[in-house]
């Protein structure tokens, strides 16, 4: 049997129950949804962490992001860190990306928040010797995706770029992406500045949702539009070329993301009175998360800032609109979706051709009367959509085993009929496209953030336990936690942590997070001798 294709379609920011096949009754993903009736749609997927550039990280290698070291966004993922990609291309697959990577920084800002402050009276280490692993520094350009540097018309990749021997680039996001994409753009529209940002934005704007404007970059050469266009040129390339060197394509969506900028007739697709919010929106009665009750406190006092990139607390008025505006860019891409499945059908490839649809994260998008990501491991956050359809093999319609992000990988190179690398620590989960197999007992979520916030001190860290029936979570530094009973609380809105009755289960979950975090240390390098 030829060796398959691959195309993996990734979103950023995106919720699992924005999409119609995850029961979503507003939002219109018709190619999407098509795609999960020919598929598995898993419903138990969840990331390793609900942060971009780590959880990316986590999808390219197979492992937590307490081992690959990308663990924050400013920390990129080492160039010397062995992929799945890699491991294609040595096989003889092609291998392409197309879109956002977010596997190095975008902001070329020098981090001050959070870093170590150093004795004046030592000695410092010299700058080759300032890490634990001293190749970091010298083993390539961590320079690549820099926003400001494709200003210069000279800047271009290092390739391969982890392993991708094809690369067409979007850095940022809404209509503010440059990269390949900015170049691409200002071919077709000189004036192409001019297009972009609030101040630029077309009349009509009557939203009072944070960093929501009208972007006047037509639908055409938004950057959605970019990705599906350059994604069929590239399908069309590999099927005029033909020969047996089977592809690996990676769309990477900039959108949903904020800013809210969906363009053209995305724009006002979605009225905002007609969103259902989510459930928990309506808060309890009675004490709340420590880590909630203080971002709510912040909206009560004017603090927030609601033009950053972290969690904020948002009015019933402002999630519907920021939801609305999302709901435009997801079916934006959608149709985007159906182009590039239309081009793979063109072009006599999409009988060999795996292809999945997941996300890096999700958004809270409204649920506890919040917006964006933060280290709240609610699950309109964790959890994210995953779609597997493979044409050539027999799959049930839905799998609830308890899978994500980490797993990607080793699905991926199983499929291929690759050896996985060592230290890789996602599971196969082609059996759970097949029948009701179970894959892990339970997944772990890890956080570590640089600048404090939420309450909390600088560089804090966060480890959750997500089993069938219960999440635990708990934070450095603080000794409430977290506990709910996913069955019967699906919305999260009772903790458990401090209740009498629950202090068993508690314990149990404790240990069971200790002993998950013991069996995800690390396992590589591998032995190279015998020993003594």
């Amino acid at each position: 049997m030829a060796r398959p294709n691959f195309i993996l379609f990734i979103t950023d920011q995106h919720r699992a129950d924005h999409l119609g096949c995850y029961g979503n009754r507003v939002v219109r993903t018709p190619h999407i949804d098509g795609l999960a009736r020919r598929g598995t749609r898993f419903d138990r997927f969840y990331v390793a962490t609900p942060i971009c550039m780590p959880n990316r990280a986590t999808l390219m290698t197979g492992r937590m992001p307490s081992l690959h070291g990308a663990r924050q966004n400013g920390t990129p993922l080492a160039l010397s860190a062995t992929t799945f990609v890699d491991l294609l291309a040595a096989a003889g697959y092609r291998t392409a990306l197309i879109g956002k990577s977010h596997l190095q920084s975008m902001s070329p800002a020098a981090p001050t928040i959070g870093m170590p402050e150093t004795d004046p009276d030592l000695t410092p280490a010299p700058a080759e010797l300032r890490e634990a692993d001293k190749s970091w520094p010298s083993d390539g350009r961590y320079d690549q995706e820099l926003a400001p540097n494709w200003a210069d018309p000279s800047h271009e990749l290092d390739l391969p770029y982890y392993g991708f021997q094809h690369v067409e680039l979007c850095v940022n996001h809404g209509d503010k992406v440059v990269g390949h994409y900015s170049r691409w753009l200002a071919e077709r529209r000189p004036d192409w500045k001019s297009l972009r940002g609030p101040d630029n934005q077309l009349p009509g704007n009557a939203y009072v949702a944070p960093q929501a404007w009208r972007t006047a970059v037509p639908a055409e050469l938004y950057p959605t539009a970019y990705i599906a266009e350059r994604s069929e040129a590239y399908l069309e390339e590999r099927a005029a070329k033909g020969g047996d060197e089977p592809f690996f394509l990676q769309c990477a969506f900039p959108d949903p993301h904020h800013p809210f900028t969906p363009p053209g007739r995305y724009w006002d697709m979605y009225d905002p009175d007609d969103i259902e919010l989510p459930r928990s929106f309506n808060l309890p009665d009675g004490k709340l998360p420590a880590p909630l009750a203080h971002i709510l406190k912040e909206r009560k006092d004017g603090k927030a800032n609601r033009n950053g990139q972290r969690v904020i607390a948002v009015t019933e008025r402002e999630a519907k609109e920021a939801t609305a505006l999302t709901y435009g860019m997801i079916s934006m891409i959608d149709d985007a979706v159906g182009r590039v499945l239309a081009a793979l059908q063109r072009t006599g490839q999409s009988d060999n051709t795996v292809v999945m649809f997941t996300a890096d994260h999700g958004d809270f998008m409204g649920d506890h009367q919040l917006m964006l990501k933060g280290a709240l491991h609610y699950q309109s956050l964790v959890r994210v959509p995953f779609i597997w359809s493979d044409p050539t093999q027999k799959q049930q319609a839905a799998s609830d085993a308890l899978s994500g992000t980490i797993d990607i990988s080793q699905t991926v190179l199983s499929r291929a009929g690759i050896a996985a690398h060592n230290g890789i620590q996602g599971a196969n989960l082609l059996p759970a496209t097949a029948d009701k197999s179970e894959v892990h007992d339970g997944m772990l979520i890890e956080e570590h953030q640089r600048r404090g916030y939420m309450g909390m001190a600088n560089n804090f860290r966060a480890r959750s336990l997500i089993t069938r029936e219960h999440r635990l979570t708990i934070y450095e530094g603080m000794a409430e936690g977290e506990l709910y009973d996913l069955a019967n609380d699906p919305d999260e809105l009772v903790n458990l942590w401090d209740a009498p009755p629950a202090r068993d289960l508690r314990d149990e979950m404790m240990e069971r997070l200790a002993r998950k975090m013991m069996a995800l240390a690390d396992a590589s390098p591998l032995a190279t001798h015998h020993g003594p």
